[in-house]
């Protein structure tokens, strides 16, 4: 599993739309709405690398209401938590 985190600059008035809107495409796990230097958060979980590039550039960015984004690709999770577990029910 590739995680990816999207930092994202919404349109001020349309954020809940907006938020909800990303929280609807396929591969986002979360979207938070936060504090600070951009205005969501959305977590991309997928199982290929191209799967990436498709869940943000074709679909993320073309959301009603997102400004511009910044996205992360992780590397490694460090975590007390089993979170490939979590992630993976259902999948075999």
């Amino acid at each position: 599993m590739l995680t990816a985190i999207v930092m994202i600059t919404a349109a001020t008035d349309r954020i809940p739309e907006t938020a909800q809107a990303i929280a609807d495409i396929d591969g986002v796990s979360e979207v938070y709405s936060v504090a600070g230097g951009v205005d969501l958060i959305a977590i991309v979980r997928v199982r290929e690398f191209n799967d990436i590039a498709e869940t943000i550039s074709n679909r993320l960015n073309k959301v009603d209401g997102v400004i511009d984004t910044d996205t992360h690709v992780a590397f490694r999770a460090f975590s007390k938590h089993d979170l490939e577990a979590t992630f993976s029910v259902g999948l075999e």
